[in-house]
């Protein structure tokens, strides 16, 4: 660093006769020199406690925030504030705090901000684009509120940026879901958009932008078109929800792939096809799978029973046809069993309940099941609710009903079985 002569001066040893003393800094340049190393920490404190204070007017209703924040001047002390130790703002957590009004894109000041949660309020208006392109947040939660309108598209040029979970889920955003802002979340871990109103085809570069992501929850929407072949890249992938849209096609062979996935849900679309009988059984880590109220059909195959971690099994509302498969006796972890309004026949004792002591639903409501109700299922003690109802079944039932003590929910019409009177007077 250059220092002038006139710096320097006050250094030196006086020329005057008088003062042999050595000149140091005045007081009020030692100041200015603590002042000017201070300035820059306070500055920023200044600038996120405006900013804070800023949002916080803005709402027509805070919640009684108000309170905390205008009577203590250290904005690290608010409520639902957290710095770091530099003093900068890092967590802003406003949960379930009654905000009613709008989020401003004056929160993307908060340079050191990475958990934004304003999830379980009433705020409406946009999502500001400032949040989600933020260099420094990685958790931004905004869903259960009222926000509106539409998500923008971040610009092609954006740099990859540093989100790993977007949760805006339970609003009432539309319009065309973004595809090319994903290419900028190479971090993103997690995102959940369900229960919107958005329109459109599901991106197809989540995974080749977001190599990480686990989580992709896109249910309740209004999607249409095929399910995108290349989900199939999400090596991470545990978690893929998109229920209750206009999806259509079939399962592409690239999802089974997925060896990493836990949860598959593609309910209620107009989804067709069977399920293959090869490549199902590289989803071995399945614990949820849920293809109800589409349009599959076909028998379910034998290969299917290679899915021992299986506790939610659903295929309700479809065209499946056949007897059930003696290898579903092989999921002893099943909780529920869905297969109701379907075309199946056959004899239910093709599978061993006794080897599903953690079953508590069975619904095979309206299919062609013939023959009794097999004895094996009065061992499935932990059983809440029994549909047999709109079958063929025959016979009586069995006085080990009585076994059956947590059961709250039993529909057995329209079959032929010849002691009801019997059966109700155990229960």
């Amino acid at each position: 660093m250059l220092v002038s002569s006139e710096t320097m001066q006050p250094l030196q040893f006086s020329n005057k006769t008088h003062n042999n003393k050595l000149y140091i800094p005045s007081l009020g340049l030692t100041l200015v020199l603590l002042i000017s190393l201070a300035s820059p920490a306070s500055s920023y404190t200044e600038q996120e406690k405006t900013s804070l204070l800023q949002f916080l007017t803005e709402l027509s209703w805070n919640g009684g925030l108000a309170a905390s924040w205008w009577n203590n001047t250290n904005c690290c002390k608010w409520e639902g504030i957290t710095c770091r130790q530099d003093r900068m703002v890092a967590k802003v957590m406003l949960a379930s705090k009654g905000l009613e009004g709008h989020i401003l894109e004056c929160l993307g000041n908060l340079t050191r901000l990475q958990y934004l949660n304003l999830s379980h309020n009433s705020l409406s208006g946009g999502l500001p684009l400032e949040l989600v392109s933020s260099s420094s947040i990685t958790v931004l939660d905004v869903s259960f509120n009222q926000l509106n309108g539409t998500l923008h598209e971040l610009p092609s040029s954006t740099p990859a940026q540093p989100l790993q979970v977007l949760n805006i889920s339970s609003n009432l955003f539309a319009g065309q879901f973004p595809s090319t802002t994903w290419k900028a979340m190479e971090n993103l871990i997690a995102l959940n958009a369900s229960n919107n109103s958005f329109t459109g085809q599901i991106p197809t570069h989540f995974c080749s932008s977001s190599p990480s992501l686990a989580v992709l929850n896109l249910c309740f929407k209004k999607f249409s078109g095929n399910i995108p072949q290349k989900l199939g890249n999400c090596s991470k992938l545990r978690e893929l929800r998109a229920g209750y849209n206009n999806l259509s096609g079939t399962l592409p062979d690239e999802l089974f792939n997925t060896a990493t996935l836990e949860h598959l849900s593609f309910r209620n679309n107009d989804l067709h096809g069977a399920i293959d009988s090869t490549r199902i059984t590289n989803l071995k880590n399945l614990v949820t799978l849920d293809l109800g109220g589409n349009r599959f059909g076909g028998k379910i195959p034998d290969s299917i029973g290679q899915l021992k971690k299986l506790e939610e099994f659903h295929l309700d509302n479809n065209k499946f046809s056949g007897e059930l498969p003696s290898a579903l006796s092989n999921y002893t972890n099943l909780v529920a069993i869905d297969l109701k309004k379907n075309n199946f026949s056959g004899q239910l004792a093709k599978v061993n309940f006794s080897n599903l002591p953690n079953l508590k639903t069975l619904d095979v409501y309206f299919n062609s099941f013939t023959g009794t109700v097999p004895e094996s299922i009065y061992s499935c003690s932990n059983l809440t609710a029994l549909r047999v109802s709109t079958n063929k079944l025959t016979g009586q039932l069995s006085p080990r009903l009585i076994d059956l003590k947590y059961l709250t929910f039993l529909s057995l019409t329209t079959n032929s079985f010849i002691n009801i009177a019997n059966a109700l007077h155990i229960l």
